[in-house]
Parts: C-alpha cells; sequence; structure tokens
C-alpha cells in the first residue's frame, strides 16, 4: 500500500469543497476489486502516519478494507487558511468522512467528537504517532478474529447480526 503523490495543482472534485480543501476520490483499474466491507479514516499530513488532531488535521487518508484487503481509496486536504479561526470547520470536516466507520487521530475535542458520533463515525484517539499500514493489519485482523469494539460493531451494522436468530434459539423461548 504505497500512497500516492497528489499533484497540488490539481482542482477540487467539487465546488463545494474549493474553499476549505481538496477532496480526491481515486480511481483504481476496472480489474481491481476495492474492498467493500468498510472505510476508515486517518488523520495524517503524510499518508503514511496519524499524526493530527482532528480538527488541525491537515488532511485524511481513507481506506476501504475487508478482512483480507486495505486499499487507498480517497484523500481529504484542507487549505491551511481553512484550518485557522473557523469555528465553523467541524461540520465540513465531519461531511468529509461520510461513510467512514471510524477515523484515527491523536486527539480529538469534546464537541469534534460528539459530532463525529451522532454522524456514525467512530473516533479513535491515539497516544502517539502511529504508522497507518500497522493499524491497517491490526483492523483486518480484528474483521476475521474479532477483538476491537468498533470493528465489530461496524460490521454488524454493515452485514445485519446473521447470528441473532440462531443465538435466540438456542437460548429457546423460555423465560
Amino acid at each position: 500500500m504505497t500512497p500516492l503523490s497528489i499533484d497540488p495543482s490539481t482542482e477540487p472534485a467539487a465546488p463545494a469543497t474549493r474553499r476549505a480543501g481538496r477532496h480526491l476520490a481515486l480511481a483504481w483499474s476496472a480489474t481491481s476489486e476495492v474492498p467493500s466491507m468498510f472505510r476508515v479514516a486517518f488523520a495524517s499530513n503524510d499518508r503514511k502516519t496519524v499524526n493530527q488532531h482532528f480538527g488541525a488535521a491537515a488532511g485524511f487518508a481513507i481506506y476501504a478494507l475487508d478482512g483480507e484487503h486495505a486499499q487507498l481509496v480517497e484523500v481529504v486536504e484542507f487549505l491551511p487558511e481553512s484550518m485557522h479561526g473557523n469555528e465553523n470547520k467541524l461540520p465540513a470536516r465531519i461531511a468529509m468522512l461520510a461513510g467512514c466507520a471510524a477515523v484515527y487521530c491523536l486527539a480529538a475535542g469534546a464537541s469534534a467528537v460528539k459530532q463525529l458520533l451522532a454522524a456514525g463515525v467512530q473516533p479513535i484517539r491515539l497516544d502517539d504517532e502511529t504508522e497507518i499500514d500497522g493499524l491497517l493489519q491490526k483492523i483486518s485482523l480484528a474483521v476475521c478474529n474479532g477483538g476491537i469494539s468498533w470493528v465489530d460493531k461496524a460490521i454488524r451494522r454493515t452485514h445485519g447480526d446473521r447470528d441473532r436468530f440462531d443465538r435466540m434459539a438456542e437460548e429457546g423461548w423460555d423465560g
């Protein structure tokens, strides 16, 4: 998973993002299958390491993944002037993460956490800068084996709780 370099002269994808920055959806070959279980964002200024506070992040690297594969599918970058003194930046940042199950960052303020959770995005705070590839490996293992609560929840939300009726039948119908 090699991060792609982005040409700074590239125009933003949509007029709504021109003021805040760029939101680039990466197009892959028709022969390349993109994992589809869920998407995870990482607050990063280099697309290799989680090294940013959510509200002050220079950008996000967004990956699609399942238990076997992970692929960079989107890059969101913010203009420096959109980050300073802009009290209304959180809704725009959260909107850029639509469809993501979680966002990894070094910190997030209480207001950001509340808004992320309301949007269905689980904020994950890390204590130290962490390589994205290592996190993707841990998430993939959790998809296969369980053990990370937000991953288990995202799988249930995406695919439903397929074993629910089996568990109910095992419990029996007696009170």
